[in-house]
C-alpha cells in the first residue's frame, strides 16, 4: 500500500503547520504503480475525485465515495504534452489542464525517490550555497531514504571531479559529531554529474536516462534548481519539462531571482514559464524569506498578545527596513550594473519582509492563505515616486592609509554608469491599519557596517510625566522594537528605565533576546529551509506570480523614470553612512534612522 503522508526523518520547518497545503488540498492527486491502494480524505466526507495519472502509462480516474468505495475509469495518456507555437516562435509544450501535482506524497516511502538536479552546478551559487545546504539536510537526516543529486552544466566534468569540487565547500558546521567524515563520504556517493547545453532537449533526454537508472523503478519525484542566468531560464525549463519530467511523480522547478527587470519583462517570464509548468510547480525563491528571524516574524506577532494589539497606526510611528553591506561589487559589477540596488534588494528582499510584517492575520497557516494576505498588502501600497526616493553611488575614499575604490573603478562596470548602489525610499500602505505610517527602506553597498534589520518605532507616550527627564530628544523617550536578521540574530525592545540611585535619572535599556546566547544550536542557512520546503511541497516562503506582479507594479514607474531621465545619484564615500539625502528623506516624515543612534 502507498503511504499518503508528508513526513521526513527530521522535524522540518513546515511540519509545525498542521493546516499546510502540502498535506491535503480540496482535490487530491496520487500516483500509483498498481491497482491496489487506499485513499481517505480527512477534509471532506463527501465524494471526491482523485486523478491517478502517469505520463505514457495507464491513467485512472477514481471517484472516492462517501462510504469509502472507489469507482475507476481508465484512459491512456500520451508520452509527451501537446506543443504549440508561442509569440517568440518557440515550440512550447502545454501541460495538460487536468494535471495537478501529487499532494501528500511520502518522500520516505520505499516505493518513491527524490532526484535533485542542480542546473548550473559549476557556478558560485551551487558550490557555495546549494550543495552545502543539501549536505546539511542529509547530515540532519532531513532528506528521504532514496535520493540522488545531479549536477548539470555546460562545463566538462566527471562525477569524481564534481565530488572533489563539492567536497571543498562542505562542512559539518551544525555540530561536531564524530561521523562527519563518514556522512560526507556517503553524501558525495549520491552526487553525479552530466554535461550538457541548457537549450538541448537531447542532453536532457540523456540526463533523464541517468535519473531513471538511479530511480530504479521507484515512483520518481524530481526537483530542478535553476542556478543559471535569467536569460536561459526558459530554454532550460522547456527542455526539462519536455525531456526530463517525472513520468509518475511530481516535478518542481526552483527559480532564482531576478524575476525580470520590470513589470513587462517579469510578466513575459511568467507567461513563458507557464507554457511548460503549472503555477504550483514553480518555486520562486527569495532566500531572505528563509532566514530564521524573518520566519519568526509571524510567530512573534501572532503568538504574543503584547505585540498584536500594538501592530497598527495607533501605536506605531514608523517602520524601517535596513539592509547594508560593508563591501562593494569588487569585480562582480557586471551583473549588478544591469539591475542596481533597487531591483537587487528593495523590490524583492525588503518588500517581501514588509508584506509579511504588515499583513492581516491569515485565515490559517496554509501557504495560500498567507500569500493571499501578502498580496493584499502589496496592492494597497502607493506607487513609488521620485519625491520619496533618494539614490546614491559610492565613490573612492581613503581611510587609515587604505584607498577604497569607487563603484566605477570596478573593471566590470562602465565608467559612466549611473546605477545606484544605495537607495532609500518612503512607502505607504493605504488601508485602515497602516494609513499614514511611513515604511522606510534603506539598502546600500560599501557602507560603514553590515546589517539587515527591521526597526519598529512606537509613538510617544501622550502626556508623559517624565518628559523633562528626557530633555528635547523625544526620540529617546520612545520605545523601539528591533528584529536583527543578520548578523548576530537578535530581537530586542528598547524601554525606558530608572537608573538605580537616589535621584530620578532615566536610562534607555534593552530587553534582549540574543539567539546565540539563548540557543546553543547553530541557525540553519536559509537555503536549507527553502530546499526542504520545496521537496515537501510547502510554498509559504516562495513567491506566487500575483505577488510578483504587485511588487513590480510599485517599482516599475520609478525605475523607468530613473533610466529615462538618467538621474545622477548622490555620491557618498566608501565606508560612510550613505548619502546625506537619506537623512533629509527621513526628516521629511519626522523620522530619524534607527541605525544611526548613539546607542547603536
Amino acid at each position: 500500500m502507498a503511504s499518503l503522508s508528508s513526513s521526513t526523518h527530521c522535524c522540518s520547518s513546515s511540519s509545525a503547520y498542521s493546516n499546510s497545503s502540502s498535506l491535503w488540498s480540496d482535490q487530491h492527486h496520487y500516483y500509483i504503480s498498481n491497482l491496489e491502494f487506499s485513499a481517505i480524505s480527512p477534509k471532506n466526507p463527501g465524494s471526491k475525485k482523485i486523478s491517478l495519472q502517469s505520463k505514457g502509462r495507464l491513467s485512472l480516474n477514481a471517484i472516492l465515495m462517501q462510504d469509502g468505495a472507489i469507482a475507476t475509469t481508465a484512459t491512456t495518456v500520451e508520452n509527451e504534452a501537446p506543443t504549440k507555437k508561442s509569440k517568440d516562435g518557440l515550440l512550447s509544450a502545454s501541460p495538460p489542464e487536468e494535471h495537478k501535482e501529487p499532494i501528500g506524497f511520502d518522500v520516505n516511502n520505499d516505493q518513491s525517490t527524490v532526484s535533485i538536479t542542480v542546473v548550473g552546478a559549476s557556478g558560485d551559487l551551487a558550490r557555495k550555497k546549494i550543495f552545502p545546504a543539501l549536505f546539511a539536510l542529509y547530515y540532519e537526516d532531513c532528506l528521504p531514504e532514496h535520493f540522488s543529486i545531479f549536477g548539470y552544466a555546460r562545463s566538462k566534468m566527471t562525477d569524481a571531479e564534481l565530488r572533489n569540487m563539492v567536497s571543498k565547500t562542505l562542512t559539518c558546521r551544525i555540530d561536531k559529531r564524530e561521523n562527519c567524515g563518514e556522512k560526507m563520504e556517503q553524501f558525495l556517493k549520491r552526487c553525479f554529474y552530466h554535461s550538457g547545453q541548457y537549450d538541448s532537449k537531447e542532453d536532457f533526454v540523456e540526463i533523464d536516462k541517468k535519473l531513471k537508472e538511479h530511480e530504479a523503478g521507484r515512483v520518481s519525484n524530481r526537483l530542478f534548481y535553476l542556478s543559471i542566468p535569467p536569460n536561459i531560464f526558459i530554454d532550460a525549463v522547456r527542455c526539462a519539462s519536455v525531456s526530463a519530467s517525472s513520468a509518475n511523480g511530481w516535478t518542481r522547478v526552483i527559480v532564482e531571482k531576478p524575476f525580470g527587470r520590470d513589470s513587462e519583462s517579469s510578466a513575459a517570464l511568467t507567461r513563458s514559464l507557464k507554457q511548460y509548468l503549472l503555477e504550483d510547480q514553480i518555486f520562486r525563491i527569495d532566500h531572505y524569506l528563509g532566514k530564521e528571524l524573518v520566519e519568526n516574524l509571524s510567530v512573534l506577532r501572532f503568538s504574543n498578545l503584547i505585540f498584536e494589539p500594538l501592530w497598527s497606526r495607533q501605536y506605531i510611528r514608523n517602520v524601517q527596513f535596513i539592509f547594508s553591506e560593508d563591501f562593494g561589487t569588487e569585480g562582480r559589477g557586471g551583473y549588478f550594473d544591469n539591475y542596481g540596488i533597487i531591483r537587487d534588494i528593495m523590490q524583492n528582499h525588503l518588500l517581501q519582509i514588509l508584506a509579511l510584517f504588515a499583513m492581516e492575520t491569515p485565515v490559517s497557516l496554509d501557504a495560500e492563505d498567507i500569500r493571499n494576505e501578502k498580496v493584499k498588502v502589496l496592492r494597497s501600497m502607493r506607487t513609488l515616486s521620485m519625491d520619496d526616493v533618494v539614490i546614491g553611488q559610492y565613490k573612492s575614499h581613503t581611510k587609515g592609509g587604505i584607498t577604497y575604490p569607487a563603484y566605477t573603478d570596478d573593471k566590470t562596470v562602465p565608467n559612466d554608469s549611473l546605477t545606484p548602489t544605495f537607495a532609500a525610499a518612503a512607502l505607504f500602505i493605504d488601508n485602515a491599519r497602516w494609513d499614514g505610517v511611513p515604511f522606510l527602506m534603506k539598502a546600500g553597498k560599501a557602507l560603514h557596517d553590515r546589517r539587515a534589520e527591521i526597526r519598529v518605532q512606537f509613538r510617544h507616550v501622550p502626556g508623559n510625566l517624565y518628559n523633562r527627564n528626557f530633555g528635547t530628544d523625544l526620540d529617546r523617550a520612545t520605545n523601539e522594537l528591533v528584529i536583527r536578521v543578520q548578523p548576530d540574530e537578535a530581537i530586542y525592545l528598547k524601554i525606558n528605565n530608572k537608573v538605580p540611585g537616589l535621584g530620578m535619572r532615566l536610562d534607555r535599556s534593552n530587553l534582549n533576546l540574543l539567539y546565540k546566547a539563548r540557543y546553543s544550536k547553530e541557525i540553519p542557512d536559509a537555503y536549507e529551509r527553502l530546499l526542504l520546503d520545496a521537496i515537501e511541497g510547502e510554498r509559504r516562503l516562495f513567491i506566487r506570480s500575483d505577488e510578483l506582479d504587485a511588487a513590480w507594479a510599485l517599482f516599475t514607474p520609478l525605475l523607468k523614470e530613473l533610466e529615462d531621465k538618467r538621474l545622477i545619484p548622490e555620491y557618498y564615500p566608501y565606508g560612510s553612512r550613505g548619502p546625506v539625502g537619506a537623512h533629509y528623506l527621513a526628516a521629511k516624515y519626522n523620522v530619524k534612522w534607527g541605525d544611526l543612534g548613539v546607542d547603536e
